[in-house]
């Protein structure tokens, strides 16, 4: 059991199952690859920026995604699936 169909459950009002289709193909992205920028997301999801960005707010929402400032370069934000 992987840690998106653990998350299917109710979280913040909404479910994985519930997001769009570029919500799902982030969150699997980053279950698979580890934290990544949204550039590094749209660069391996093929998916606009915006759309990434769209994909990223939705997951946020339900409390599924995790963001940090980038210790590389603070203007931007490194994006992991929540473990709890």
């Amino acid at each position: 059991m992987s840690a998106t169909e653990d998350r299917d459950e109710e979280i913040g009002g909404g479910t994985l199952q519930d997001c769009p289709p570029s919500a799902k193909l982030v969150a699997k992205v980053l279950e698979y690859d580890g934290p990544l920028t949204q550039q590094e997301l749209a660069e391996e999801t093929l998916l606009p920026t915006r759309t990434v960005r769209y994909a990223v707010s939705q997951l946020d929402e339900i409390g599924l995604v995790h963001s940090r400032f980038s210790f590389t370069d603070a203007r931007k934000r490194v994006y992991s699936l929540r473990t709890e």
